[in-house]
C-alpha cells in the first residue's frame, strides 16, 4: 500500500479547523483535522459533477450565461459547469480558502482537467455570501457545494446561506428562470419545503458518489418562478 504524503495544509477562517491536502499515487485527498475525517477525494466526484449538470441543464443554448459556483473543492463542479455552457459564458467560482485555489493550480488540477485555466473562469477568493447578497438578477445558475449542505459542518456560519433570508437573497440574485442547485451529504425534507416557501419550484435528486455505487448524496434544485 502506497502511503499518503501530505502536500499542504490550510486554516479555515473563524476557527473552523485545519484542512490537510495529501496525495497517494494519483489519488488526492482533502481532510479536516479531527473526527470529521475526509471531506473530498479525487476518486469520488460523481455527485459534484451531477450538481453542475443539473444546475446548468437549462443553459446549453443560452448566450452570455453567467454561472456562480460556490466552493472550488477539487474542481469537478467547475469543470462540469464549463462543459455545460457555451463558449461566450462566464463562470465565477468563489473559494474561501486561498490555499485550495493554489492546490488546484498544481497537480490536483489535472484531476478535473485544469478548469481554472479555462478563459471563461473567474476566481473570487472570499466568502460566496458576498456574491449571494447582490439582490439583483445577476446569475443564470448558482451551484453551491459549500460545507455539508443546508446544515453547516466545518462552519456554522454557512447555515445562514440556506436560511429563509439566505434563500431570499439567492432568489433575487438569480435571473428569470434561473436555477439554484445545492449539494448535500443527505436528504432534508424541511429544506425542500423552505425552498418552496422562498418562491422556488423545488425538487431533490439522489446521486451516488460514484456512478451506480458509493454513498448517496442529495442535490436540491430550485428554479426561479
Amino acid at each position: 500500500m502506497i502511503p499518503w504524503t501530505q502536500l499542504g495544509s490550510a486554516q479555515i477562517p473563524n476557527n473552523g479547523g485545519e484542512l490537510k491536502f495529501s496525495q497517494r499515487g494519483d489519488e488526492f485527498s482533502i481532510r479536516l483535522s479531527g473526527i470529521r475525517g475526509e471531506l473530498m477525494n479525487s476518486r469520488l466526484y460523481n455527485s459534484e459533477k451531477v450538481l453542475a449538470e443539473l444546475g446548468c441543464a437549462h443553459l446549453t443554448s443560452t448566450n452570455n450565461a453567467q454561472v456562480l459556483v460556490g466552493g472550488l473543492g477539487m474542481g469537478y463542479t467547475l469543470a462540469a459547469a464549463l462543459k455545460a455552457v457555451n463558449e461566450n459564458s462566464q463562470i465565477t467560482v468563489a473559494e474561501l480558502i486561498p490555499e485550495v485555489v493554489e492546490w488546484n493550480k498544481g497537480p490536483l488540477g489535472n484531476c478535473a482537467k485544469n478548469p481554472l485555466q479555462d478563459p471563461r473562469t473567474k476566481v473570487h477568493i472570499g466568502d460566496v455570501r458576498q456574491l449571494l447578497t447582490i439582490r439583483k438578477p445577476t446569475f443564470d445558475a448558482i451551484l453551491l457545494d459549500v460545507d455539508n449542505g443546508p446544515e453547516g459542518l466545518t462552519q456554522k456560519d454557512n447555515s445562514s446561506i440556506y436560511s429563509p433570508q439566505g434563500l431570499e437573497d439567492i432568489y433575487k440574485t438569480l435571473r428569470p428562470k434561473g436555477m439554484v442547485a445545492i449539494w448535500s451529504a443527505g436528504p432534508d425534507q424541511q429544506f425542500t419545503l423552505r425552498l418552496k416557501k422562498a418562491g422556488f419550484k423545488a425538487e431533490d435528486r439522489v446521486v451516488r458518489a460514484r456512478p451506480g455505487k458509493g454513498s448517496r448524496h442529495t442535490i436540491f434544485l430550485g428554479r426561479k418562478a
